[in-house]
């Protein structure tokens, strides 16, 4: 510990101050994440404050692609497509190649759920959504839509 060195409220027994300043935390958890403060008393009473911002995150489940329906009528049908996942970021695929969007099909804000509406022969084929965060990615099994006209 340095002299003169306080823990602040949130102190748990798992920081560590080095002689350099830096900040160790051990076995951090998802509950670290978070903005850090240090404030350095310097000679003369002059006062420096610093910030750090901490994101911790958990590896990504492989996530669950589930389709509304997967046997649906050209122009007739929509299918909606939910990619389950604990992830922060969601790209979608179609027959192994990133999905191009068409003016038919409509993301969620989060990319989550993949509406098509109507379905086109043209969108026959298998769907996946691959999931990240800066740590980990993950893909879905495929689904297979049916296109009947």
């Amino acid at each position: 510990m340095l002299a003169g060195h306080r823990p602040g409220p949130e102190h748990s027994g798992r920081e560590q101050i080095n002689f350099d300043g830096s900040l160790l935390i051990k076995r951090v958890t998802l509950n670290d994440t978070g903005i850090y403060t240090i404030v350095v008393y310097r000679r003369g009473s002059k006062k420096e404050i610093g910030f750090g911002a901490l994101n911790v995150y958990e590896p990504v489940r492989v996530p669950t692609l589930l389709a509304s329906n997967t046997t649906v009528m050209e122009h007739k049908d929509s299918v909606v497509l939910t990619c389950y996942t604990n992830a922060v970021s969601t790209q979608w695929f179609f027959n192994g190649m990133n999905l191009r969007l068409t003016e038919r099909m409509k993301p969620s804000w989060n990319d989550r759920t993949l509406t098509i509406d109507p379905v086109w022969r043209e969108d026959a084929g298998n769907y996946q959504c691959k999931v990240s965060n800066p740590i980990s990615s993950a893909e879905s099994e495929p689904v297979e839509l049916d296109v009947k006209y």
